[in-house]
């Protein structure tokens, strides 16, 4: 085996080392995404069981008045709250 071959299968294998440390990483990366994934699904999925255990239909429930009230009442609420943090981080800090 001459030098240079010797030299080209040693970039192969060097090119294969880090393509298989590459693909490792991935199968990482595929593995946490997947139980972030299923996490979100049983989490929606347990929503949904105690919505209709409770037989509620939400899209029944935001069509009513009160409901629409009920979201700009919340949506001050959380307006305060951040002018009210923005004040105690500037009387803080």
């Amino acid at each position: 085996m001459s030098a240079m071959e010797r030299d080209d299968a040693l970039e192969m294998s060097a090119e294969l080392a880090r393509l298989r440390a590459r693909v490792a990483a991935l199968e990482n990366e595929l593995v946490e995404v997947q139980a972030r994934a299923n996490a979100a699904v049983a989490a929606a999925q347990e929503r949904a069981y105690w919505l209709e255990r409770w037989h509620l239909d939400l899209n029944a429930v935001m069509r009513r008045p009160t409901a629409a009230r009920v979201r700009a009442a919340v949506r001050k609420g959380r307006r305060f709250a951040r002018v009210a943090r923005k004040v105690k981080r500037r009387l803080s800090g």
